[in-house]
């Protein structure tokens, strides 16, 4: 593979055996390459134990499981949306295509209009603007299409998108621009989603709803978010992304906290601060206000990458893994944390009992000379003739002269 691979392109699943998402992944992989084949497609589908053969994974990079690397020559792209088939199969026939598509018609635009809800048209002849947008296409086409075509092909729309650019983006490059208007206005958001709007600066205002629940509580708020995006485009689009997310799961673990559906929050994916509203959203013009408010300022944000954050979401990460892991497998659990408590219960009864001996040691050691020390103060037979003797001296010379006369009468 390593040697022929640049003969052919290549669609391929760099996975690890013991990884869970890659198990996951597994049968949607086949189906990928069921499709690609009755397609006809040139991409071949493959995939590469990442942990067999470590050197070619990290030739390409390869940092986490599982990875999807689309290999065309000496370029190799990276797939970061949604791991369904439809997605997946997208993906590689957009990358393994023209860089830039030519529409020789305006019947072919108004095609390509119909199939794709957002694509990029330069409009015109060479010029710097079109070796830009070259630049930019090979490193953005992993997300979006990109087009050209002359003037005759899109008069109008080539004024619009003139204007649209250097009026109203003046103050960003061409790859900001697109990388900002590659999304539609309203999204189904997941996880994949919004790693993908944390490039482009907004702000995300999602509508948190169950999507197999149809009351009328959860249907109302998927609309009026639906109808702040399309009836406020002008004002929000430039800082907001709006959209619904299916569940609030993922919602849970990103805010370390239990959100009760359905409900909107907005969220700052560049700094993990996010907003909610203070009273109920009843209508647009309640959510309107809402997001005046974060604009303006006046609306408390939570959460944030302090360093008390950090922490939290450090013990919150820990305590979500050792949950998981006991969830999925409670004898793998015990023995993964499990083990190392009883180790360490072990070792600090071990250090307890050891201070304690040595106290008692040392209570023995101290009682023992305390009774060393009463002997010596009842004073042994040479220490009482030593202290007879030191009275003795302590005497005048009139008393012992008078002493030695008696001792001689009794003689």
């Amino acid at each position: 593979f390593k040697e022929n691979r640049k003969d052919d392109i290549w669609l391929v699943d760099f996975y690890a055996p013991w990884c869970g998402h890659c198990k996951k992944l597994e049968p949607v992989w086949n189906e990928v390459g069921i499709e690609m084949r009755n397609m006809g497609s040139p991409v071949k589908v493959g995939k590469m134990d990442a942990t067999s053969f470590s050197s070619i994974a990290s030739e390409f990079g390869v940092r986490g499981y599982p990875t999807i690397k689309l290999l065309k020559g000496d370029l190799a792209y990276n797939y970061r949306g949604p791991r369904t088939k439809d997605d997946i199969v997208e993906f590689a026939n957009r990358v393994a295509g023209p860089l830039i598509r030519p529409l020789p018609s305006q019947h072919m635009f108004e095609h390509v209009q119909k199939r794709h809800r957002v694509l990029f048209v330069y409009v015109g002849g060479e010029s710097p603007l079109k070796e830009k947008y070259i630049e930019v296409a090979s490193e953005l086409i992993v997300y979006t299409y990109f087009f050209s075509a002359s003037e005759d092909v899109v008069p109008e729309v080539s004024c619009f998108h003139a204007y649209y650019f250097h009026r109203k983006y003046e103050d960003g490059d061409l790859s900001s621009w697109i990388n900002r208007e590659r999304f539609q206005g309203y999204l189904n958001v997941d996880g994949f989603t919004l790693y993908e709007l944390g490039d482009t600066g907004k702000l995300v205002a999602i509508a948190v709803i169950d999507d197999k629940n149809s009351s009328v509580e959860h249907t109302r708020l998927k609309s009026i978010i639906q109808e702040v995006a399309r009836d406020y485009r002008d004002h929000f689009h430039r800082d907001f992304q709006f959209g619904h997310m299916d569940g609030n799961d993922y919602i849970n673990s990103l805010l370390m906290d239990d959100l009760t559906i359905p409900t909107i929050v907005v969220l700052n994916t560049s700094n993990q601060q996010y907003f909610l509203p203070d009273r109920h959203i009843e209508s647009t013009e309640d959510m309107v206000q809402f997001i005046n408010n974060i604009l303006d300022g006046t609306a408390e944000a939570q959460g944030g990458d302090g360093l008390l954050q950090r922490i939290k979401r450090i013990i919150y990460d820990a305590k979500s893994t050792i949950m998981s892991v006991f969830k999925s497998s409670p004898l793998l659990g015990c023995f993964l944390f499990g083990l190392p408590l009883g180790v360490i219960s072990i070792m600090c009864y071990g250090i307890c009992t050891a201070d304690t001996d040595g106290e008692v040691f040392e209570h023995e050691g101290a009682k023992k000379e305390s009774g060393d020390r009463e002997l010596t103060d009842e004073g042994s037979e040479e220490e009482q003739e030593e202290e007879k003797n030191g009275k003795y001296t302590e005497l005048s010379d009139g008393e012992l002269k008078q002493k030695d006369i008696m001792e001689k009468k009794k003689d």
